[in-house]
């Protein structure tokens, strides 16, 4: 196979791996891949994971690749929250949720960072659609639920004011019924004070 075959083929793909392109040409040489990368014709991001020289990134784009090079994982906790303007965007990382153990991936277009969470809670998330293919991301209560979860020192209102968490953006965009309900599935006691001690907070903001 040669490159403008493969560009032609994955015309619509933002990130590929080694699958993607054996499903169009089963005899292909990986060797061709180091020759590729060699002509900064394509990135290779993680093992098996790649992207073109060529292509624009954005958020959008991070996203895709996020969930390409750890499966199960959708986007949460901090980018989650900075994606929903709840704190400011500032972010180090991609940060995403996934059953699998917690890993981290070092590229030259940026960090990705895995947390784990037990397979019960993989849910919570929507689909994001960009360039035919979606992205997975937390919703809006489920990113802060994720976030409380995994960080259990936020307890107090100058734990949120230090957050700097926009009180305003989340009342006007979260489901208080969805909120509790996905509360109920973490089945923590811990969890659920907490929670219930920040909505508090937020009914005197």
């Amino acid at each position: 196979m040669q490159y403008l075959e493969l560009k032609n083929e994955l015309k619509d793909f933002t990130v590929f791996s080694t699958k993607d392109i054996i499903k169009i040409d089963s005899n292909f040489h990986s060797q061709r891949l180091s020759e590729w990368q060699a002509k900064n014709y394509i990135k290779k991001i993680s093992k098996n994971i790649f992207i073109f020289s060529d292509i624009d990134i954005n958020e959008s784009v991070l996203f895709l690749i996020a969930n390409k090079i750890y499966i199960p994982s959708y986007i949460s906790f901090e980018m989650a929250l900075s994606y929903y303007n709840l704190i400011p965007e500032s972010v180090y990382g991609i940060t995403s949720a996934t059953s699998q153990k917690t890993k981290s991936y070092k590229t030259n277009i940026g960090e990705f960072i895995y947390r784990h969470l037990k397979t019960s809670l993989i849910f919570g998330y929507k689909l994001i659609e960009i360039n035919n293919h979606n992205f997975k991301i937390a919703e809006i209560e489920k990113a802060v639920l994720d976030y409380f979860y995994l960080n259990s020192y936020l307890k107090s209102e100058n734990d949120l004011i230090e957050l700097r968490f926009n009180v305003g953006e989340f009342i006007e965009n979260y489901n208080r019924d969805k909120l509790l309900q996905y509360l109920e599935i973490f089945n923590n006691k811990s969890l659920e004070k907490r929670i219930y001690n920040f909505l508090e907070l937020l009914n005197n903001a």
